[in-house]
Parts: C-alpha cells; structure tokens; sequence
C-alpha cells in the first residue's frame, strides 16, 4: 500500500518548508501568504535499519524503502470555507489522503509575518478545525441533495441516510468533526458498520487520522519550547498524537553531508531526522507495520501493510497475481535472518517457516511467497 499524508495549515506556518526536508522537492517557499498556490505531491523514502541491515547481507543489485507520498497544499485562512484564501480550492486533492498532518507554527519571528496580531498554535489549530469541518459540512449537504434525488425512486432505502447525513450536518455546522460523530449520535449497534461505511464513503477531511507537528525554531530544540509545550499539552488533553520538528533546520539539513547533518543534529539532541520521525509517527496513527522482501537475492524490498492483515494481504501488495495463485509464505523474523547470516542457515536451524494464507504478517518480517502462476 501506498501511505499518504496531506500537509496541512495556515499560511506562513512552515508546511512548504516541511514539504522541502521530507522530499527534496525544492518547492517555492517566501515569506508572504500563499506562496502555494498549486498541491505539491512528493515522493520520500522511509528509512529503516533493518532494511539497510538486510540489504548489507544479502547484498543485491537493488534495494527498493517503503515510500510516503506527501501532499501540500496552499495555506487555509479563516473564512476558507467561504472561499477566502485559496486553501479550500485545493482540499479536494487531499480528501482521499491516509492522514493529515496539521503543521502548527510556534516559533517568533518578525520577518515571517503571521495570519493574526497574535502568535498562538492553539488559536491556529481552532481555526484550521472550524475551516476543516465546515468545508465537510459542504460535502456532506452536496451529498444530502444526491440523495434526496435517489429518495424520489427509492425512499425507503434512503430513509436511514437521510436521518444519518442530516445529523451529521447539524454536526459539522457546529465546528465538531466528524470522528466525533459516532460517539454523539444514537444508533442500534447493527447499524454501527453501515454508519462507518458511509462516513468513510464521504471522504471526509475530520474523520482522518491525524498528526499535530509542533514546528519550532531551532533555538527551541530538543524541547520545542513554550508555545510548542502548549500544544503538545492540548493534544495530549485531545487524545491527538503530535511532535516537535524544526522544519527550517530539517530543510538546511538535506543539503549537508549525512555524517555532518547527523553530528549537528546530536548537538542539538536530536537523535534522528525529521523525516525518520514523522514516518514513525505516521505509522503509528496509522497502526502499519513493515515486511520485507528478498527476490532472488537481487532486490530487497521494504513493503507497508496494516497491522493485522495475512500473508494472503501481503502477497496482494507485492502483485496481483500472486494473492491470486497465493500457496504459501516462508517467513523469518529480520533479527533471526541477521543472526543466522542468510536464509539457507535460517532454514537449517529452523527458524524458516511456512505459512498459510491466514499467518498475521508481523513487523519486520521477512517474507518469500510461493504461488501458482
């Protein structure tokens, strides 16, 4: 599967800058208000030890990370919904994104004017939350006149919708998201997968998993500082994951040896990149875990799967054809193939083993599959 993330935040609140570090795409960045006025996708490599660590062993012609596709968007204003700005023109390219990352500026600076007389990332986050879910409230009322067109022919059947969108709207109209909603709204449990269904065909931005990174000034590393302690408090209260990055470092960073980036980034305290963070953190809201595949000692590969999913989900990720034809999966832990020095010694001791198409693919498996063609 393909992880996909939507960047998103108020002008001026590093999301391009971010954008930049994560995927070296050198996109626009100045110090005026909507400087992206075009989504940006981004390809970035997700590192990982122990692909590295498996690669080393092998030692084949290619090596292929997992990968996170990033999507920016020009900042949102207050009134977006209203059309104010241009923000909410491009909040469509991220309604079928895998989360939402809600970049939150706390760090001073006087020659980066900020949207309002005052700097709070809190006040900014209301913002973006009342923007987010009055933009839901539009899909959802545009969904509510599809349906009242359907109802003409079939009103039974668009009974039950009806009654859920329209609740769903009052919802929305009132500044809650929509990952609220089901909590809020009483229905019998039969109907509670019906209700996510739906939910979930609506694409809606509030009821995405999302991250709040706290984007500091360097000066404010490791801790992040007053504001960033702030909001890192409210999400904490909110039930929300967040994390501190200086987006502007992060950027310079990329450009510097790896050797010198990583020597400065520990005098800072900081023990990884910025990206290595995120993707960790992203894989966490997400609950996604990692396998790995060798194939034929030419290609290793680094692969994204939810946590949970079979042998039979993961052959569907490498290839079609392979789920199809699926007969068994030969599996080793990543530590015990390192341990062992190749998979011939993994089998002898034992610690090779087939699968069937029901094994739960664990983190950091390393997985050959065997199918009929």
């Amino acid at each position: 599967m393909s992880l996909q993330i939507g960047i998103v935040g108020l002008p001026n609140a590093g999301k391009s800058t971010l954008f930049n570090a994560l995927t070296r795409a050198n996109v626009a960045v100045a110090k005026y208000p909507f400087t992206t006025i075009e989504p940006h996708v981004g390809v970035a490599e997700v590192p990982d030890p122990r692909l590295t660590a498996v690669a080393g062993l092998i030692q084949p012609r290619k090596v292929v990370p997992a990968a996170v596709e990033f999507v920016d968007i020009a900042g949102l204003v207050r009134g977006a919904h209203r059309g104010e700005g241009l923000g909410n023109q491009f909040l469509a390219h991220i309604r079928q994104v895998d989360a939402i990352a809600l970049v939150l500026r706390c760090f001073e600076d006087p020659d980066v004017p900020h949207v309002s007389d005052t700097l709070d990332p809190l006040d900014d986050l209301a913002v973006l939350d009342l923007e987010l879910s009055l933009a839901d409230l539009g899909s959802v009322e545009r969904r509510i006149e599809r349906t009242r067109g359907a109802a003409k022919a079939h009103p039974k059947e668009a009974e039950w919708e009806l009654g859920v969108l329209s609740a769903l709207s009052e919802h929305l109209g009132r500044g809650q998201p929509a990952r609220t909603f089901e909590a809020v709204w009483p229905h019998p449990a039969a109907q509670a997968e019906a209700l996510r269904t739906l939910l979930a065909d609506l694409f809606l931005l509030t009821n995405k998993p999302r991250l709040l990174v706290a984007n500091v000034g360097e000066g404010d590393l490791p801790e992040g500082g007053a504001l960033a302690a702030r909001l890192l408090a409210a999400a904490e209260h909110q039930g929300d994951r967040a994390m501190i990055l200086c987006a502007e470092c992060e950027a310079a960073l990329v450009e510097w040896e790896p050797e010198e980036a990583q020597a400065y980034r520990a005098d800072m305290g900081l023990e990884e990149p910025g990206l290595n963070r995120l993707a960790q953190a992203s894989y966490r809201l997400l609950d996604l875990i990692t396998f790995f595949t060798v194939t034929g000692g030419e290609v290793v590969r680094a692969w994204t799967l939810r946590r949970g999913q079979t042998a039979w989900h993961a052959a569907g990720q490498v290839h079609t054809d392979m789920q199809r034809g699926f007969i068994r999966a030969d599996v080793v832990r990543c530590a015990d193939l390192l341990s062992s020095g190749s998979m011939a010694a993994a089998r002898e001791q034992g610690r090779l083993r087939s699968e069937g198409r029901e094994y739960v693919v664990q983190d950091g498996d390393v997985i050959h599959l065997h199918f009929a063609a």
